[in-house]
């Protein structure tokens, strides 16, 4: 072989040995339900690298929150995965066994829903939940899963860590409440965070600080996320893939910016043209001259128009 065509060869080398590894692989994977007998999901796949986001959106009912499910191993009982496969850091997860799945999930690939209400215990205080986690899956001390708990609930940008560590959930707001379900969520170094309709029951203000919290954890540890959501505005801000569900099918699929600026498919273009009629933008353009806060909201509800403006 020639000089020539070993240096030839060398970038394609290189490329192939810095391209990184999925952290989560979902391939063509099939839903079944067998109480009704009937495919709920029709063949989902993508693939998440780490400090990557892919965003997953489409109306109640789509099949989101199961291939979720399916790729965190809690599908309901009667649902399963009937074809296709999903691997988590290299393992397929039809090999693990339960014991397997008790140690993959928060240290792993880990997860965060729309009612943090519903996934933190009332009758515990909020830090000491957190640090129930970190004593578990870290095997951290009482007194070192404490510290590493305030800091946790500092770095979720909650004032007063030592406060809210003391708190019940009836005591903090429903932003609050995600920010502690978010540091329990990270607090064994997970991999994967799958968000799973995770900002949709804040009030606009709060969903974008929310998602600037979700773009620093990317940023500054490689988290690679899965964000699930109905709101074409969180995916424009956060995602660089969406898929497009409806009805169990993904109908498009592809980078961000060119499914939002150029969508070839008619739901698609139906969201579009949803999300751009509500006016949300213009009220709040008006409101941050009274409420500097409002400018964070419309931050992430002007997204999807930057993406178009940016695209000419």
């Amino acid at each position: 072989m020639t000089t020539l065509s070993q240096d030839a060869t060398r970038p394609a080398e290189a490329a192939e040995q810095t391209t990184p590894e999925p952290v989560l692989a979902v391939r063509d994977v099939h839903i079944h339900d067998r109480a009704g007998d009937r495919e709920i999901v029709h063949g989902v796949s993508f693939d998440l690298t780490p400090g990557k986001v892919v965003g997953i959106v489409g109306e109640s009912g789509s099949g989101k929150t199961l291939t979720c499910r399916a790729a965190l191993g809690i599908l309901p009982e009667h649902f399963e995965i009937s074809a296709g496969s999903v691997t988590v850091d290299g393992t397929d997860i039809a090999t693990l066994t339960p014991r397997q799945w008790t140690r993959l999930r928060g240290s792993t690939v880990s997860a965060v829903f729309q009612d943090p209400a519903s996934y933190l215990n009332p009758s515990l205080r909020v830090g000491a939940q957190i640090a129930e986690v970190l004593r578990v899956k870290t095997g951290l001390k009482r007194r070192e899963a404490r510290r590493r708990a305030l800091e946790l609930l500092e770095a979720v940008r909650l004032h007063d860590p030592e406060l809210v560590y003391g708190q019940y959930t009836f005591e903090l707001s429903g932003g609050m409440l995600q920010r502690v379900l978010i540091a329990a969520a990270i607090a064994a170094g997970p991999r994967v965070l799958i968000a799973d309709e995770a900002t949709t029951a804040l009030d606009v203000t709060v969903q974008a600080e929310i998602l600037d919290l979700l773009a620093d954890l990317r940023e500054s540890t490689g988290l690679a996320l899965v964000v699930v959501s109905h709101d074409l505005a969180v995916v424009a801000q956060l995602c660089d893939e969406v898929l497009v569900m409806r009805q169990g099918e993904v109908v498009e699929q592809g980078p961000t910016r060119a499914v939002l600026d150029a969508p070839r498919h008619a739901y698609t273009r139906l969201l579009v043209d949803e999300h751009e009629s509500y006016g949300l933008d213009r009220f709040l353009a008006a409101k941050t001259s009274e409420d500097p806060e409002a400018t964070k909201a419309l931050k992430a509800l002007k997204a999807l128009k930057a993406v178009k403006e940016e695209a000419a």
